[in-house]
Parts: C-alpha cells; sequence; structure tokens
C-alpha cells in the first residue's frame, strides 16, 4: 500500500522533512516513489516552513494512497502552505 508520510533529512539537531509518497513496507528515510512537498520545523520568520503541492496529494489519494496521520495534522495547521 502506497502511504504519503514524512521522510527525515537534515543533520543533527536540525531536521528537516520531505513530504514523500511511499511504500509503506520501505524504511522511513528510503527510496520513495515520489517527492510533494516539505516541512522545516526550524524555520525562522523569512523562510516558508512548509510547502506541499495539493494536485499530487489528490491524485496519489484517488489512487488510494493513505495519509499518515502526521502530515494530515500539518496540512491542517499550515493551510497556506498547499500550492
Amino acid at each position: 500500500m502506497v502511504v504519503i508520510r514524512l521522510a527525515r533529512g537534515g543533520s543533527k539537531n536540525r531536521p528537516f522533512y520531505s513530504i514523500v509518497a511511499t511504500d509503506k513496507r520501505n524504511r522511513r528515510d528510503s527510496n520513495y516513489i515520489e517527492r510533494l512537498g516539505y516541512f522545516n520545523p526550524n524555520a525562522v520568520e523569512s523562510e516558508q516552513a512548509m510547502r506541499i503541492t495539493q494536485e499530487r496529494i489528490t491524485y496519489w489519494t484517488t489512487v488510494g494512497a493513505q495519509i499518515s496521520p502526521t502530515v494530515k495534522r500539518l496540512i491542517k495547521d499550515h493551510p497556506a502552505a498547499v500550492v
């Protein structure tokens, strides 16, 4: 099953997350099918904290992908970041 979830990047104590569509059986940070956006929890005011493409999210959900609870919460909390 395909799931839309976060994949961690960045260095120690400076996380950066990619929002990806991947197979549920894959590891968290391993190969993914498509990168749909990003989330930067340490963004300062001049930087954009989150960006995600709405058309790709709707495509993957219509195909049958499940959205993780964390990504659902991020989309709900940052409605302006959905492009």
